[in-house]
């Protein structure tokens, strides 16, 4: 069926948030694509496969006739008109595409199309820099200064997801994951009185801002050409050289050596062990305090995400599938409520 010809113009239904999309649902409308592949079915034939994502969440898709010519022009654009109907298959919801097209979206579109902060962006910006206004040290608020001063890098910082699918993949996911850091590490450094607090703070603020550069959002989440080349624990390493060296000549007052080597430090190694992406070991108490205080906030945010407690939860329904990213299977309950 040609989906232009079934609902004549002005005459569609609205999109249809991905969270309400239920078996027999008809799907009319633009939607972010996810890793769309071509797969073979076991007659040979060609088709599609993949997700399609906005707001509210991600949904299976799968087009059984499919022209395998498309699937460049769907992953170049990273949004796509569809028409087609909801049906459930092993327990899922999935959608049964009848026609697909590519589409350019508007900036000011991405927050609708792709998950974002539940959180007000304006407040956690004004919280960040609260708590980057509270460091001692005047070589660190100088360093603080020269990042946040920077009005189109911040507009990124604002943007930019912490990921692409694993934690924070969402916009301002970065923001939001930099802040929850920033909290914590108030509430917990009075524990720690031997830790530099001005130290553990800047490391947290940086430790990520090579996602910036790392991750593009505009086109849906994925790598840039820096991203897959650098990444953003070295690209960070980049940026905080440059940083400290404008700051030393707009100040006068260079960032004592020790201290920028060892903010070098927590950000190559705040993934805490070489399997996972670190390029050295946590080497100092504030790196492995800020490594530490990263997976924290990392794994709760994926399990609490997997859990989708606010969801009822049908009898065998109580375990996720297994979750790659933590080894496991969550048990969703909440076992007092």
């Amino acid at each position: 069926m040609n989906q232009e010809a079934a609902t004549p113009v002005g005459k569609r239904p609205p999109h249809v948030p991905v969270d309400q999309i239920r078996p027999h649902t008809y799907v009319d409308g633009i939607y972010s694509i996810v890793n769309p592949q071509v797969g073979t079915a076991k007659n040979g034939k060609h088709f599609l496969k993949g997700l399609i994502r906005d707001a509210t969440g991600e949904i299976a898709i799968r087009q059984w006739t499919f022209d395998d010519a498309q699937i460049g022009e769907l992953s170049r654009t990273g949004f796509v008109w569809l028409g087609g109907q909801a049906q459930e298959y092993n327990g899922q919801v999935q959608v049964i595409v009848e026609s697909i097209s590519a589409v350019e979206v508007e900036v000011e579109d991405l927050a609708r199309l792709l998950p974002s902060s539940r959180h007000d962006i304006a407040a956690m910006e004004q919280e960040l820099r609260r708590i980057m206004g509270s460091l001692a040290h005047p070589s660190m608020r100088a360093l603080a200064d020269g990042y946040l001063s920077n009005e189109a890098f911040m507009s990124r910082v604002r943007q930019a997801p912490a990921a692409v699918s694993v934690h924070h993949a969402w916009i301002g996911g970065l923001l939001e994951h930099t802040l929850q850091l920033l909290r914590l590490a108030e509430v917990m450094l009075p524990c720690y009185p031997d830790l530099n607090r001005d130290i553990v703070l800047m490391g947290l603020f940086l430790h990520d801002l090579g996602k910036t550069s790392e991750l593009t959002w505009e086109r849906g989440f994925s790598y840039t050409a820096e991203g897959n080349l650098i990444g953003h624990t070295v690209k960070g390493v980049i940026m905080l050289s440059a940083m400290a060296a404008k700051v030393a000549r707009e100040t006068g007052a260079p960032i004592p050596p020790d201290a920028l080597l060892v903010l070098q430090h927590i950000v190559v190694s705040h993934h805490g062990s070489l399997e996972f992406g670190a390029v050295k070991l946590p080497s100092t108490p504030e790196a492995i305090f800020v490594a530490m205080l990263d997976n924290l906030d990392a794994k709760t945010t994926v399990a609490v995400q997997s859990a989708q407690r606010h969801k009822p939860i049908q009898p065998g329904q109580e375990f996720t599938d297994r979750v790659w990213s933590l080894d496991t299977r969550i048990f969703r309950p909440d076992p007092l409520a």
